[in-house]
């Protein structure tokens, strides 16, 4: 949820919501919404302490007063019920206006669509396309079968098997315990939330479009844990002592990846169903940018330490999602498609998620609202193939990034006669 304070009063902040590309006529319209609730709020509190005046009145009139007195309490009544009925109108129609407006962007953020990043950093060498894409790959060497999955479930789902999983599991290891290096806490999340949940954490109403729902069950399957980390401290006070609060979720994540017909149907790219080690952080407003940069620092790290070439870029502001400020995306290099690809990003929501949540910060001067940051630190699908073509043989086979084989009982090597051994 935006501050409407400082969206009526900082040009900023209200650039950065236009920046995002929101209708100035939105804006004003939501704006006019909050004068008519803050008018409609101060009605019906003047009318509630007339009403309980006049109730107190009734105690102390006289015998032949007090019929006139229950009489007044009465009109008070009902003129204050009406007030009340306005301000829930009122409540309402802001509440569902002010939800579709974005978090402004930061100030630091290249205004633009998609294609106005700006690249902060390229590391490694560009490759030329391997023997076999990432999808051809997983059917040769035996650890990927998209076609009994597709007769299974449909389109956009797979069998990982034999080795694969081992460099799954590896992957999920060495990661958790790099990030633990960092002061983060792992947590297996729910991955079924409720719709509240769902809006509170930023994801409703703008990508209602690309969640599974439970009808039945009024439940929600999470596209990422960061949902479920958002709404681990909701309505609570973290005291400032304790900051950063950091942890590290793990989930299996569900998508629908609407809108994406014909794009990346082969091998894991692009699937509905996949496993995410994501990290997540409580802060102190004036050191959340510190901890943007540090989650980052953290996914450059990994990356590099498994050998794949990337690149970083800060994405434009009319690319960003509705909670972000600032965010970065970590592209690596996939040599098939002689190009970058994303594999993870990190973000940084300041208090829009924690307004939601009513999360916040116990200070010597009072409370404020929680900053929260995210960031992926491990998609598994995405860093398997993008391993198995930058490390891929001349012969097909896959060589295992050195920091991963002790997780996987030194296994070094995949290929056709080892993949499924």
């Amino acid at each position: 949820m935006i501050d409407l304070r400082r969206l009526r009063d900082d040009d900023q902040y209200r650039r950065g919501c236009l920046a995002k590309g929101v209708d100035p006529a939105t804006v004003d319209r939501v704006l006019a919404l909050s004068e008519t609730h803050r008018e409609a709020l101060a009605a019906a509190e003047e009318l509630r302490a007339r009403s309980n005046a006049a109730s107190k009145e009734i105690g102390r009139a006289a015998p032949d007063e007090r019929q006139a007195k229950i009489d007044a309490a009465g009109e008070l009544k009902v003129e204050l019920s009406g007030a009340e009925a306005a301000l829930g109108t009122a409540a309402r129609e802001l509440n569902e206006l002010a939800l579709t407006i974005p978090n402004p962007a930061h100030p630091s953020v290249p205004e633009g669509d998609e294609d106005a990043y700006r690249v902060e950093t390229e590391v490694g060498e560009r490759t030329p396309p391997p023997p076999f894409d990432h999808g051809a790959l997983g059917e040769h060497l035996g650890v990927v079968d998209t076609e009994r999955a597709v007769r299974m479930s449909g389109s956009r789902f797979a069998y990982v098997m034999g080795d694969a999983v081992r460099l799954q599991f590896a992957l999920i290891q060495w990661t958790l315990a790099k990030i633990a290096e960092h002061g983060f806490v792992p947590v297996v999340t729910p991955v079924l939330v409720r719709e509240e949940m769902m809006e509170l954490a930023g994801f409703f109403p703008t990508d209602r479009n690309q969640v599974y729902a439970l009808e039945a069950d009024e439940l929600y399957l999470i596209g990422t844990s960061e949902v479920a980390l958002a709404g681990l401290h909701r309505e609570e006070r973290i005291d400032e002592a304790d900051l950063p609060v950091r942890y590290a979720g793990y989930s299996s994540c569900f998508r629908r990846e609407a809108g994406t017909y014909g794009k990346d149907t082969s091998g894991l790219f692009r699937v509905h169903q996949f496993d995410k080690v994501e990290m997540f952080i409580y802060a102190h407003p004036d050191r959340s940018w510190a901890e943007l940069e540090l989650l980052r620092e953290i996914q450059e790290d990994i990356v590099s330490q498994l050998g794949l070439p990337y690149r970083v870029i800060t994405v434009a502001s009319g690319d960003l999602g509705a909670p972000a400020a600032k965010k970065y995306d970590l592209e690596v290099w996939l040599p098939s498609e002689q190009r970058y690809r994303e594999i993870t990003s990190c973000s940084n929501y300041t208090d829009y998620s924690a307004r939601r949540m009513s999360t916040r910060i116990k200070t010597a001067d009072g409370n404020v609202l929680a900053h929260t940051l995210n960031g992926t630190a491990c998609a598994i699908g995405r860093t398997l193939l993008y391993i198995f073509e930058n490390h891929q043989q001349p012969d097909g086979s896959v060589m295992v990034p050195e920091v991963l084989r002790p997780f996987c009982g030194g296994m070094d090597l995949i290929g056709p006669s080892t993949a499924t051994a």
